[in-house]
C-alpha cells in the first residue's frame, strides 16, 4: 500500500506548490472583476489581452481532453474558460454602456452649445467627453483626489495610509490563498484524494502529438496575451483600472506551478513532456514583472503630476 510508504520531501513540496497554484488560479480573476465593478468601467484592461488569454485556456482545455487527463483537471479547465468568458462579457458590457453614455453626453452638450452660442467654452469641454480614454484618464476619482489634495494642508498623509492599507490587504489575500492551497493539499492527502506519482510512470508517458501541439499553442497564447496590455499601459502612461492583486495572483500561480513540476522530477524526459507548460508559466512571470514595473513607474508619475498641480 502507498499509504505505508514514507512521503518524500520533494513530493510533498511538489503537491503543496501545485495546490497553491490551483488556489491562485481559482481566485485569479476575482480582483479584476471587482475593480471593474467599482470603477464602473473596463477601460483599464486590454480586451485583446483577455481574448488571447481565453484562446490559451481553450487550447489548454482541448489539450487536457485529448490527453485523457483526470476529470478534475478537465473540470478546472472548463472553470478557467468560464471565468474568462465572464470577465470578457463584463468588459464588453461596460465598454458598450460607457460609450453610449459618452455619446449621449456629447449630443446633449452640442445641443446646449447650439442653443447658447455665447458660451463656446462649454462646447469645447463637452466635445472632450467622448474622446477615447478621456473618461478614464480624467475620471471623477482622479479629480476628487486632486481636489482633496488642494483643500487639505497635509494631502500626503491619508494617501500614504490608504496605500499602506491597500498593500496590507493584498498581502493578507496572498497569505490566505497560500494557506488555502496548503490546507487543501493536506486534506486531499489525508482522505486519499492525492498521492505522488512515480517518476518511472512519468518516463513512460508520451502524450498524444495533438495534445502536445495544443499545449504549445496554449503556452504561446499565454506568452502573447500580456503584450497588448503592456503596450496599452506604456501608450497611456497609466495602469489605472487594473487590479495589482490580479497580477500578483498570476505571478504566484505561475511560480508555484513551475515549482510543483520541477520538485516532482527534473529528469530530461519529464521536463521535456512538461516543457510547454513550463515555458508558458515561467515566461509569463517575466512579463508580469514588466507590468509590476509599470505600476510603480506610472504611480510615481501620477504623484509627481499631482504635486505639480498643487504647487
Amino acid at each position: 500500500m502507498w499509504s505505508e510508504a514514507p512521503l518524500a520531501l520533494h513530493e510533498a513540496l511538489s503537491g503543496i506548490f501545485g495546490s497553491i497554484s490551483l488556489a491562485s488560479w481559482i481566485f485569479l480573476l476575482v480582483p479584476q472583476l471587482l475593480e471593474n465593478y467599482r470603477e464602473g468601467s473596463a477601460e483599464g484592461i486590454s480586451l485583446a489581452f483577455l481574448v488571447v488569454w481565453f484562446i490559451g485556456d481553450l487550447a489548454n482545455f482541448f489539450g487536457a481532453v485529448w490527453a485523457g487527463l483526470v476529470p478534475t483537471v478537465i473540470a478546472l479547465a472548463v472553470y478557467f474558460c468560464f471565468a474568462d468568458a465572464v470577465l470578457i462579457t463584463q468588459c464588453l458590457y461596460y465598454n458598450f454602456v460607457n460609450a453610449r453614455k459618452a455619446a449621449n453626453q456629447k449630443s446633449a452638450g452640442s445641443e446646449a452649445a447650439q442653443n447658447d452660442p455665447e458660451q463656446p467654452l462649454l462646447r469645447r469641454s463637452s466635445d472632450n467627453i467622448g474622446l477615447p480614454g478621456s473618461r478614464r484618464r480624467s475620471s471623477a476619482s482622479t479629480f476628487k483626489r486632486r481636489a482633496s489634495g488642494l483643500r487639505s494642508p497635509l494631502p500626503t498623509i491619508p494617501e500614504v495610509e490608504s496605500s499602506s492599507k491597500a498593500w496590507l490587504k493584498k498581502t493578507v489575500c496572498i497569505i490566505l490563498v497560500c494557506s488555502a492551497g496548503a490546507l487543501g493539499w493536506f486534506i486531499a492527502l489525508k482522505v486519499g484524494a492525492w498521492r505522488p506519482t512515480s517518476t518511472d510512470d512519468d518516463a513512460n508517458e508520451h502524450p498524444a502529438i495533438g495534445a502536445e501541439i495544443l499545449g504549445y499553442l496554449s503556452a504561446i497564447a499565454y506568452l502573447g496575451a500580456r503584450i497588448p496590455q503592456i503596450v496599452k499601459n506604456h501608450r497611456e502612461r497609466s495602469c489605472e483600472g487594473l487590479s495589482l492583486l490580479f497580477f500578483m495572483l498570476s505571478l504566484l500561480g505561475n511560480a508555484t506551478y513551475g515549482a510543483g513540476i520541477l520538485f516532482h522530477s527534473t529528469t530530461g524526459q519529464y521536463v521535456l513532456t512538461n516543457l510547454p507548460w513550463l515555458v508558458g508559466s515561467l515566461g509569463t512571470m517575466f512579463e508580469d514583472t514588466i507590468i509590476f514595473t509599470q505600476f510603480h513607474m506610472y504611480a510615481k508619475k501620477e504623484e509627481e503630476d499631482s504635486s505639480a498641480i498643487e504647487e
